[in-house]
């Protein structure tokens, strides 16, 4: 918040406005805010002291409300008074209930320790302190303060060393029973600090080591340290194994895209750890609250996202009532318009208090919410409060705690009904509360007229809803109300509505089961001239939106920039780094020899009358046929979406995806052309909530050129801090291993944008980040396919040549973008190297070198083609190959290959990683044997995705597995399945091969044998029960 600069009269004048406005509505927290500044612009430390008092009243406060008013109280308060002391302590706990800040809880801690000096140094103990300030008082007060921020792994000792310092003295001091006493506090302290993960681990060991030495016996010094470190290990490990997300947070500026990330990592683990997943929400709620009140978008979402998060997280840890009850409130003081979170805490009042008690609390909040105007105005969260409510209604009256009387449920419903009616002008477009009360009075005899009433005002109501006038006709027709039903299907089936083919076919189904001939062509013959009127209205709408496609094709033909300043890769050349590949796993790994092959063919084909020539069509054309679809409502279906788009185009397929803050999806469809007309869809309404819809490159960065062992966690917090992050895609490593790339994909095109702004920036000495916007039309179709030709490959090097000297020599034939010298263990050169330029007329310019005289050794230039195989391998290379290999089981579905390497490259050397995805399973090639046993001899599991992954060893011994671990020749170095390479041939060997009749040995598992049906076993045969063919044949009349 920053101060504003009014001059007297000016700001008086506002602050009488603001406490006007706060009346009305104290749960409006920028209101708060702005008051906050306008009583610091007045200098008048009363009114900043009132302002501040107010938020703390209605919100909770984070350290720049709190410290400010601490502050305040300390320095006007008489430290010398108990009272006052007392005042200040309470105030200290007051706010470090709210959030969790290292500030605030140091600032505790400094207080306590400089009083009881103050006290300790005096003459006399002032009378009334009690036990205040006494060391065993100090003792527990000091841990308890420090406690609370121990989980924060990177700050957590700016407070665990004050109480260490303090202790240390007090131990330095005493004597007698009293040190022997201390000592043992103390030790325990320190032991107990040692099992906690912090950074500062090293310290707290030589805390302890000279502990020892000064406190325990001589003799007893290494065996003490000895069980220490076995003591620290899993806490060093802890901190290790998180300390490149506790970095990549830092460096993404602790952004709220960060924490979600991180509290994924975390709570994906199959034994989350809640001493650091606890810490971890308190912090990231602390940081949403510091957003939320500086007014950044989407920060309050974030906040309630998080609290719910939280409250779930506890109760799955079977944290105990009180201090899940405790965490309740904390919630409702920060997010009290989270009808989520309201409705969770209803839930646990009802788990966990009798039915009398909870009754009385659950009555109490749900009636204080109702003065919280923004969640009055909320419809997702009004909606979720009132169900709850409810729902624990409901159940009292159940279970005979609340008698047979109906009527204060039907009372919460009809109300809750109103006020979403009232929060927006579009109501709920699911009709939530609506669909609860029908089922309520449809369970009740007395109550179906009731039913009726509810659905025919909730038909007018809501009168282009098909939903609503499909139920309404559904209540009628369980009361037997034909004539009525007849009657809304008539007046409807030609109204504008979202979805009249769902009244059409509701009346055809109707009259189908309970009407008569002439009454069922009656309502097809109204259906029919229905659907005329409504086709023509469809054909205006398609008119308007063919001409804003027409334009909008034409802006963006036109414009040389997609988008207002973005640079847009054009060349290959115009950056440091290798311009992406299309990284589609299902891509044909043949593909650039085929297509040489067929530019061939047709330049020798003098027939064929010459066409004009047609652009090149990418590849990914998914890319150009995909939109992206924004600011969707909770609970929407694939269904709804397809409705939305289906007069655009036929949709492929469409992909729903619940990020932390958002939900969002993607829009294929079969032709690109459809991709105008569905853009027209943006600012449409879905269940009354505007949404929205891009190209999904747009809102897509191409980044490239970032440090060699920076992994997926760097990329998202590096730039999370610009938007929510849909997905971040790697590309494989078959082409190179050397590939450095990766495409970045926000729920917005506006985060792309201010994302830019990283392009050239400095990541590391001499490297700048490239950051491009990722245009399918506008980039080479396979970038990396023509490396080979730009790469070289020199053998017969000295083993005193470096990488520096091949740079040197060889920038005079171009500019060389790459130097990879194989080294021995020792770190010389094994006399060879690969290089590679920005061109292949480059790399062909290189080739002069040969024979050239380096280190007094001449060494052989040529280029290194890695599709030239020779036809033979050297004996024994494959089981070489197989016995550095191991196969990776229980694969997540959808995992690529890259993050899979990224993984896996923290514990072994991997040269090369393939995925096959119909099994989830994957094959790794290692550096050597060693690798491989590293991997296989592997104690503690690894996680990836949330998912246990089994190493195995790969057969050695008994037949070629599924698929082969060293690449066959003529394959471009590709692995192929075993069995693609070639037919069965008869001859000496073939059936120890597996080749004979009836084995399958090279089949993948769970596959049926050769030549099969793929059916079942039991399938066969007579006598069996009843199958699925059976069932067709009963469904086709026996045909």
């Amino acid at each position: 918040m920053s101060d504003v600069v009014m001059d007297e009269a000016d700001s008086l004048e506002a602050l009488s406005g603001i406490l006007e406005r706060l009346t009305e509505n104290p749960y409006d927290i920028s209101l708060h805010a702005e008051h906050i500044r306008i009583a610091r612009a007045t200098n008048l430390d009363d009114q900043v002291e009132s302002a501040l008092e107010m938020m703390t009243v209605f919100w909770a406060a984070g350290e720049s409300v709190w410290l400010p008013l601490i502050e305040r109280r300390t320095s006007t308060g008489d430290l010398e008074s108990p009272e006052d002391l007392q005042a200040i302590l309470d105030l200290y706990a007051r706010a470090e209930q709210d959030y969790l800040s290292i500030p605030l809880l140091q600032k505790h801690l400094e207080f306590l320790v400089e009083r009881y000096e103050h006290i300790a140094e005096s003459e006399s103990r002032p009378e009334g302190l009690g036990e205040l300030f006494s060391p065993d008082w100090m003792h527990e007060t000091l841990a308890k303060v420090a406690d609370q921020g121990i989980g924060h792994l990177t700050k957590s000792h700016l407070l665990w060393d004050i109480r260490r310092d303090w202790e240390f003295e007090l131990l330095q001091n005493s004597s007698g029973e009293n040190r022997e006493r201390l000592a043992s506090l103390v030790e325990a302290m320190l032991l107990e600090r040692l099992q906690q993960p912090h950074s500062n681990y090293e310290e707290t060991f030589q805390a302890y080591s000279s502990f020892t030495t000064n406190h325990k016996p001589h003799d007893q010094y290494e065996l003490l340290l000895v069980q220490a470190t076995k003591l620290r290990s899993r806490s060093v490990k802890g901190f290790q194994l998180r300390e490149r997300l506790e970095a990549s947070l830092e460096q993404a500026s602790f952004s709220l895209e960060g924490y979600a990330y991180y509290l994924g990592v975390e709570r994906r683990r199959k034994t989350p750890d809640i001493f650091v997943v606890k810490p971890l929400y308190e912090r990231a709620i602390a940081e949403a609250d510091k957003r939320r009140l500086n007014g950044e978008p989407g920060a309050e979402d974030a906040l309630r996202s998080f609290w719910t998060g939280y409250v779930d997280f506890l109760r799955t840890q079977d944290v105990d009532d009180e201090q899940l009850l405790l965490t309740f409130r904390r919630g409702m003081r920060s997010v009290p318009a989270s009808g989520e979170l309201l409705a969770r805490y209803m839930r646990f009042l009802e788990r966990a208090l009798d039915s009398e008690e909870a009754a009385v609390q659950i009555g109490a909040v749900y009636e204080k919410a109702q003065s919280v105007a923004p969640l009055l105005s909320d419809v997702e969260q009004l909606v979720a409060a009132v169900l709850a409510r409810a729902g624990f209604e409901k159940r009292s009256i159940e279970a005979g705690s609340s008698g047979e009387d109906y009527e204060s449920l039907l009372q919460i419903l009809m109300d809750g009904i109103s006020k979403v009616r009232k929060a927006s002008k579009t109501g709920d477009p699911r009709l939530r509360l609506e669909k609860y009360l029908s089922a309520v009075c449809l369970d009740v005899d007395d109550l179906h007229a009731n039913a009726v009433v509810l659905w025919e005002d909730t038909a007018k109501h809501y009168k282009t809803s098909y939903l609503a006038w499909t139920s309404y006709t559904d209540v009628l027709i369980k009361e037997h109300m034909y004539d009525d039903v007849r009657k809304v299907f008539r007046d409807v089936s030609a109204k504008h509505l979202d979805w009249p083919e769902a009244i059409w076919d509701a009346w055809v189904s109707f009259e189908q089961l309970h009407g008569t001939v002439e009454e069922l062509e009656n309502a097809l013959a109204h259906i029919e001239r229905a659907q005329t009127q409504v086709n023509a209205r469809r054909a205006k709408e398609a008119e308007k939106a063919q001409l804003a496609a027409a334009q909008l094709i034409a802006e963006t033909q036109a414009s040389a920039l997609p988008i207002a300043q973005a640079p847009v890769l054009v060349k290959a050349e115009s950056v440091p780094e290798t311009i992406a590949m299309d990284v589609d796993p299902s891509a044909a790994s043949g593909s650039h020899s085929k297509r040489k092959a067929e530019d061939e063919g047709a330049a020798e084909d003098s027939k064929k009358p010459r066409m004009e020539e047609q652009p090149v069509k990418l590849k990914r054309d998914r890319e150009n046929s995909t939109v992206f679809v924004g600011d969707l409502p909770a609970g929407v279906e694939d269904e709804e979406l397809r409705a939305l788009f289906k007069d655009c185009g036929v949709v492929r397929e469409v992909k729903i995806t619940q990020l932390p803050n958002s939900l969002v999806a993607t829009v294929e469809f079969l032709e690109r052309d459809s991709v105008p007309a569905a853009l027209t869809k943006d600012k449409k309404r879905v269940r009354g909530q505007e949404i929205a819809v891009h190209l999904a490159w747009r809102s897509t960065l191409y980044i490239t050129n970032f440090p060699e062992d920076a992994d997926d966690t760097f990329i998202r917090t590096l730039f999370g801090k610009y938007g929510e992050i849909f997905d971040v895609r790697w590309p494989s490593k078959k082409f190179k291993s050397t590939r450095r790339f990766c495409y970045v994909q926000y729920t917005s095109p506006t985060s792309a944008e201010n994302a830019l702004e990283l392009n050239g920036t400095d990541i590391e000495e001499g490297r700048r980040l490239s950051v491009y916007i990722s245009n399918p039309e506008r980039r080479k179709e396979r970038t990396d396919s023509d490396a080979n030709e730009r790469e070289i490959y020199i053998a017969g090097l000295s083993k005193l040549a470096t990488k520096e000297d091949l740079e040197t020599l060889f920038k005079i034939y171009g500019t060389v973008k790459d130097v990879r010298m194989i080294l021995d263990d020792k770190g010389k050169s094994k006399g060879f190297a690969f290089i590679e330029f920005a061109s292949e007329a480059e790399a062909r310019a290189a080739l002069a070198a040969n024979n050239h005289e380096l280190k007094k050794r001449r060494m052989a230039v040529t280029l290194a083609d890695s599709r030239v195989k020779p036809k033979t391998k050297a004996p024994g290379y494959r089981e070489e190959v197989r016995n550095r290999s191991v196969r990776v089981k229980n694969l997540p579905p959808g995992t690529q290959e890259g993050l899979l390497q990224q993984a896996l490259e923290k514990h072994a050397k991997i040269k090369r990683v393939e995925v096959f995805a119909d099994i989830n399973e994957a094959e790794l090639e290692l550096e050597s044997p060693a690798e491989a046993g590293k991997l296989l001899l592997r104690q503690d599991p690894i996680e990836f995705n949330g998912n246990t992954l089994q190493i195995v060893a790969e057969n050695t011994t008994g037949p070629p597995t599924s698929r082969p671990i060293a690449p066959p020749s003529g394959t471009s170095g590709f692995f192929v399945p075993r069995n693609a390479v070639s037919r069965p041939r008869a001859g000496l060997g073939s059936k120890q091969r597996g080749f004979a009749t009836g084995q399958t040995g090279g089949s993948r598992p769970g596959a049926p044998a050769a030549g099969g049906s793929g059916t079942s076993a039991n399938s066969g045969g007579g006598g069996g029960a009843k199958g699925q063919d059976d069932f067709r044949k009963m469904l086709l009349g026996g045909k």
